[in-house]
Formats: C-alpha cells, sequence, structure tokens
C-alpha cells in the first residue's frame, strides 16, 4: 500500500469537498450516505472550510477525520469519527450511553478498494479513539445499512459487533441502520483493532 493515512489539515477544505462529492456519486451512496450530492454541492465554501477545520487536529476535538494519501498528494479514501459523550446532543442514531467515537463518512475511491486502505483508516481512527485522554473512550460505534452487506462485511472482519440496536434511516423509516460497536480492550489486551 503506497498511501500515507493522516489527519487532515485545516487548509485542506477543497480536497475534503472533493472527496465528499466522491463519495455522494457512488453507486451506494444512497445506502451509506444520509447526505446528497445534489445538497452537498450547493453548499457554500465556508461550509467545506468550516467542516475541514473542525476535523483537523486544530479543531476543537470533536471531530476528526483521517484521509489516506497517494504519494501524489490525491486522497484515496477518507473516515471521520465524532466524539460522542452521554451529555451530548443527539446527532444520529440512540444517545450516547458512554464515552465513545462515532465511525461515519467512510469512503474509499473504487481504484484503491481492496488495497488495504480502508483498513489503514480504520486503524488510525480506532487507535486515535483509544489514545485520547479526556474523555477516556469506552467503545467505537458505527451504523450500517441493512442492505449493504459489503460494508458490514467488512466492518466484522476488523471486529465489530452488531449490538442488536437499530434506527431507522431519516426519510425513509422502512429501512433501518444497525448499530455495531468495537469496545475498549482491557489493559494489556492488545490494540483493540481486530485487524
Amino acid at each position: 500500500m503506497d498511501y500515507s493515512i493522516r489527519t487532515i489539515r485545516a487548509d485542506e477544505w477543497e480536497k475534503t469537498r472533493e472527496i465528499r462529492l466522491a463519495a455522494l456519486q457512488d453507486p451506494i451512496a444512497h445506502l451509506a450516505f444520509l447526505d446528497t450530492y445534489e445538497t452537498a454541492v450547493e453548499r457554500p465554501d465556508a461550509f467545506w472550510k468550516e467542516r475541514a477545520e473542525g476535523a483537523s487536529e486544530t479543531g476543537d476535538g470533536k471531530v476528526r477525520q483521517f484521509v489516506a494519501e497517494a504519494p501524489d498528494g490525491s486522497w484515496a479514501g477518507t473516515v471521520s469519527l465524532l466524539l460522542e459523550r452521554p451529555s451530548d446532543e443527539v446527532r444520529f442514531g440512540e444517545a450516547a450511553k458512554t464515552e465513545q467515537t462515532h465511525i461515519v463518512a467512510v469512503y474509499v475511491r473504487p481504484e484503491a478498494r481492496g488495497t488495504g486502505v480502508v483498513d489503514a483508516l480504520f486503524r488510525a481512527g480506532v487507535e486515535w479513539s483509544w489514545s485520547l485522554a479526556e474523555p477516556v473512550i469506552e467503545r467505537v460505534r458505527l451504523y450500517v445499512h441493512e442492505e449493504n452487506g459489503r460494508a458490514a462485511a467488512f466492518y466484522r472482519r476488523f471486529g465489530f459487533v452488531a449490538t442488536g440496536e437499530r434506527v431507522a434511516v431519516p426519510g425513509d423509516e422502512t429501512a433501518q441502520e444497525l448499530e455495531y460497536e468495537m469496545v475498549r480492550p482491557s489493559a494489556g489486551a492488545g490494540s483493540g483493532t481486530g485487524a
């Protein structure tokens, strides 16, 4: 794998916008994202600048976005994590039961799929979660659309376990998102990445 995995920088809002728009044009975007290309493409530059700043190392620490960067500087994939605390307003799904992070916005370009990029992005996100000193993260969670079998298979292979919790997909009350989690490993039990 010829990619470096790193946190985005605040000034990379144009690349942040480009990879998000590419993700929203993926054939399964309707299963993987709650956003649409049509909505996202209309957002002003200020939205993307704020988004990149918030998810960078210089942001407020509530969001972290990782990218897989090729030697030529292009981004092959991305994943973001939201810090969730029991006292926080609920963004999606059930309220946080403990100090946790929530994986969202997972995307790998088709030409980089099967190269280990998604594994590396997930390792970076989970390792960041476990590295936080305040708050101490007890679990990492994510939601997957019930029809997105490819993503669910990867999450299980990586070490996530279905919790049995389900929530309706916003805008489609007949479809369900399934919650998966990875619980913080006990001291000395290993890396917790399941990979």
